[in-house]
């Protein structure tokens, strides 16, 4: 009880006064750093410790046994850019106006009206840096140092979305790697994108190297195992089990690299770090994209495979070491809940994440403080809600595309076959997690009850499934807008 009375006493304590804006901390009052690393399209079942090939992931299985493993854990949206407003606003990503995976040439992005994480974690005064994949809009006002972030290196959206993409439906143009707001190098070959996940981990490395005396944020958007895949010389062909393991595997040694930076400073028991991705895999792309393990479908869609995503999160000491958990956290709840443990300030504007610490602290009887989630797709469609304690599914009418059999192959992206759901079903995830049975006839309460919630969701954020505009929808910045 003293220990914990120790540690709260100063979170407590700024949350109560305050901090002014860009004011460090120190000593005795200095809060928790954090690290996220997020994967791009990393499927559920691509983890050792959730079902991965053995051998594979080795950095990321010690991580789970030093942390706790969330076999429950949603994003907001299965795709790039909503997947990524949603983690940094802890806000739906309909309300903040970013859908889909906003394409190269797109003259909208995040708002400057918006809190994110950095803005968040800066007025509480840290050190922010981010280095990877931001995709929130390519114009130096959307970047990342207008929303908070003090550095950084990385694409400015998915590394697709260059000229060589025989799949895309537009020219790209040459896709750079900035530094800043400034363009240091044209990626024009598979070879250069092999240097990116090393990159990447020099540059977080080198952040907590520079910043280990001081409260700092830093997050590690990777680019991979997004398509083209690419791993380099050094991980190519280590695995034994193709270019996709390998891509993995580089991914997993990056981790290492950064918790062994946390260790050589001894930061291990002051640096919270949570390891997810941004959707499920886009299994269009066969033996170039992850598994979902038991889950229906993947990325591009409000099924399973392509919102619930591996999570594990490690901090010595506060979050138990060696556990899991299958208590359903969404990506939203992370921004609250940080702000609870550092002492920062909410954002003014509403968010919908709630904060889940007792559940990720393992407290006895926790509970997911919130009624449901809502799950949307393909822009403003309302295609599903699950309840809070992640057990119901509802799911409405809605088309999607599920992947033809057999997927492409080698890069090489396949068909889709459209599909249709035609009536509303409900599933009981606890007991199918494949969702295909329909319960709905069985628990009709429950059906009531998370169609209140989705006719609530509709009136907030709306549904054009339903043809209903939100009123709490705010608009992202456009080029045009800008000053």
């Amino acid at each position: 009880m003293r220990s914990l009375l120790l540690f709260l006493f100063p979170v407590l304590l700024a949350a109560q006064t305050g901090n002014a804006v860009g004011q460090k901390t120190s000593g005795d009052n200095r809060p928790p750093n954090v690290i996220i690393l997020f994967a791009d399209d990393m499927g559920y079942a691509d983890i050792g410790s959730f079902g991965g090939k053995p051998g594979v992931t080795p950095q990321l299985d010690r991580m789970a046994t030093e942390g706790r493993r969330f076999t429950n854990f949603h994003v907001a949206q299965g795709i790039c850019s909503a997947s990524r407003a949603a983690l940094l606003t802890g806000c739906y990503s309909n309300r903040v106006g970013i859908t889909g995976a906003l394409p190269s040439n797109s003259t909208h992005g995040i708002s400057t009206g918006e809190t994110t994480l950095a803005q968040m974690f800066k007025a509480r005064g840290y050190a922010t840096g981010m280095t990877g994949k931001w995709h929130l809009g390519r114009q130096p006002q959307f970047l990342p140092l207008r929303h908070g972030f003090d550095e950084y290196l990385g694409l400015p959206y998915s590394n697709d979305m260059w000229p060589y993409n025989p799949a895309a439906s537009v020219v790209n143009p040459p896709l750079p790697l900035i530094e800043g707001e400034a363009t240091k190098q044209i990626i024009t070959t598979l070879e250069e994108q092999a240097t990116l996940t090393a990159q990447y981990t020099d540059r977080a490395v080198r952040f907590i190297d520079r910043h280990k005396a001081e409260p700092f944020f830093f997050y590690l958007a990777y680019t991979m195992p997004h398509v083209p895949i690419a791993a380099s010389p050094r991980f190519r062909g280590k695995t034994g089990q193709g270019l996709y393991a390998d891509v993995i595997a580089e991914i997993d040694w990056s981790v290492g690299e950064v918790l062994a930076a946390l260790k050589r400073h001894g930061l291990d028991e002051n640096t919270v770090v949570i390891f997810t991705s941004d959707n499920g895999p886009w299994l269009v792309y066969g033996n170039h994209a992850g598994s979902a393990g038991p889950l229906r479908e993947g990325k591009q869609s409000a099924w399973e495979g392509g919102i619930r995503v591996p999570c594990l999160m490690r901090w010595p000491g506060r979050i138990p070491a060696n556990t899991s958990t299958g208590d359903m956290l969404m990506t939203i709840d992370l921004l609250p809940t940080l702000a609870k443990l550092t002492g920062a300030k909410l954002p003014s504007k509403p968010i919908d994440g709630l904060d889940v610490w007792p559940i990720i602290a393992g407290q006895p009887g926790a509970k997911n403080p919130h009624d449901a989630y809502a799950l949307y797709y393909a822009g403003d469609q309302l295609q599903a809600v699950v309840s809070g304690d992640g057990r119901w599914k509802r799911i409405f009418p809605h088309g999607y595309n599920s992947p033809a059999q057999p997927p492409g192959m080698d890069g090489v992206r396949g068909a889709n076959v459209p599909r249709q759901v035609e009536q509303a079903v409900l599933y009981d995830l606890t007991a199918d997690i494949g969702e295909k049975r329909d319960v709905a006839a069985e628990h009709p309460d429950i059906v009531q009850r998370l169609d209140t919630f989705a006719e609530q969701m509709r009136g907030e954020l709306g549904d054009s499934l339903q043809k209903r505009q939100g009123r709490a929808v705010r608009e992202p910045d456009r080029l045009a807008d800008a000053k």
